[in-house]
Protein backbone atom coordinates (compact mmCIF):
# COMPACT_ATOMS: atom_id res chain seq x y z
CA UNK A 1 0.00 0.00 0.00
CA UNK A 2 0.90 3.65 -0.19
CA UNK A 3 2.17 5.59 2.43
CA UNK A 4 -0.64 8.18 1.52
CA UNK A 5 -3.53 5.51 1.02
CA UNK A 6 -2.45 3.98 4.51
CA UNK A 7 -2.28 7.73 6.41
CA UNK A 8 -5.76 8.25 4.81
CA UNK A 9 -6.93 4.77 6.05
CA UNK A 10 -5.91 5.75 9.66
CA UNK A 11 -7.51 9.01 9.03
CA UNK A 12 -10.50 7.17 8.59
CA UNK A 13 -10.59 5.15 11.22
CA UNK A 14 -9.47 7.95 13.42
CA UNK A 15 -12.39 9.73 12.09
CA UNK A 16 -15.17 7.07 12.94
CA UNK A 17 -13.86 6.52 16.63
CA UNK A 18 -14.77 10.30 17.32
CA UNK A 19 -17.72 9.73 15.70
CA UNK A 20 -18.71 6.90 17.53
CA UNK A 21 -17.18 8.98 20.88
CA UNK A 22 -14.47 6.66 21.44
CA UNK A 23 -12.32 9.39 20.96
CA UNK A 24 -12.20 13.00 22.19
CA UNK A 25 -10.99 15.54 19.90
CA UNK A 26 -9.98 15.10 16.14
CA UNK A 27 -7.09 16.51 14.12
CA UNK A 28 -6.74 15.98 10.24
CA UNK A 29 -3.52 15.14 9.52
CA UNK A 30 -2.41 17.11 5.72
CA UNK A 31 0.37 16.37 3.52
CA UNK A 32 3.38 18.47 3.38
CA UNK A 33 3.14 18.72 -0.88
CA UNK A 34 0.78 16.53 -3.39
CA UNK A 35 1.85 15.89 -6.82
CA UNK A 36 -0.29 18.09 -8.45
CA UNK A 37 0.34 17.01 -11.88
CA UNK A 38 0.79 13.85 -11.22
CA UNK A 39 -2.40 13.26 -10.14
CA UNK A 40 -3.83 15.28 -13.14
CA UNK A 41 -1.94 13.06 -15.44
CA UNK A 42 -2.96 10.33 -13.76
CA UNK A 43 -6.84 11.49 -14.43
CA UNK A 44 -5.77 12.37 -18.45
CA UNK A 45 -7.06 15.50 -17.69
CA UNK A 46 -5.53 19.52 -19.24
CA UNK A 47 -4.86 21.13 -16.28
CA UNK A 48 -8.19 23.18 -17.92
CA UNK A 49 -10.20 20.71 -17.20
CA UNK A 50 -8.38 19.08 -13.85
CA UNK A 51 -9.31 23.36 -12.36
CA UNK A 52 -13.07 23.03 -13.94
CA UNK A 53 -13.64 19.42 -13.04
CA UNK A 54 -12.88 19.91 -9.16
CA UNK A 55 -13.60 24.24 -8.49
CA UNK A 56 -10.14 25.04 -9.30
CA UNK A 57 -8.21 28.07 -10.63
CA UNK A 58 -5.94 27.33 -13.65
CA UNK A 59 -4.08 29.82 -13.02
CA UNK A 60 -3.33 28.28 -9.55
CA UNK A 61 -2.67 24.61 -11.05
CA UNK A 62 0.09 26.15 -13.31
CA UNK A 63 1.74 27.66 -10.26
CA UNK A 64 1.32 24.52 -8.48
CA UNK A 65 3.05 22.38 -11.24
CA UNK A 66 5.66 25.02 -11.99
CA UNK A 67 6.12 24.71 -8.03
CA UNK A 68 6.06 28.51 -7.85
CA UNK A 69 3.60 28.04 -5.18
CA UNK A 70 2.39 25.16 -3.11
CA UNK A 71 -0.93 24.57 -2.56
CA UNK A 72 -2.67 26.06 0.96
CA UNK A 73 -3.90 23.30 4.00
CA UNK A 74 -8.11 22.92 2.09
CA UNK A 75 -6.14 23.16 -1.44
CA UNK A 76 -4.52 20.55 -0.23
CA UNK A 77 -7.23 18.59 1.78
CA UNK A 78 -9.13 18.36 -1.69
CA UNK A 79 -6.23 17.22 -3.66
CA UNK A 80 -6.23 14.84 -0.91
CA UNK A 81 -9.50 13.14 -1.58
CA UNK A 82 -9.66 14.07 -5.05
CA UNK A 83 -6.30 11.50 -5.12
CA UNK A 84 -8.51 8.88 -2.92
CA UNK A 85 -12.19 9.76 -4.94
CA UNK A 86 -12.08 11.98 -8.09
CA UNK A 87 -14.97 10.74 -9.43
CA UNK A 88 -17.24 10.91 -6.12
CA UNK A 89 -15.71 14.70 -5.99
CA UNK A 90 -16.75 15.31 -9.07
CA UNK A 91 -20.15 14.01 -9.05
CA UNK A 92 -20.35 15.74 -5.30
CA UNK A 93 -18.95 18.95 -6.91
CA UNK A 94 -21.25 18.88 -9.78
CA UNK A 95 -24.29 18.52 -7.58
CA UNK A 96 -26.93 21.75 -7.21
CA UNK A 97 -28.57 22.85 -4.22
Amino acid sequence: MSKLFEEMAQGTADARAWMEGERKGFKATLPDAVDVRGLRKRLRLSQERFADSFGLSVDAVRHWESGRRQPEAAARALLTVIAADPEFVMRSLSKTA
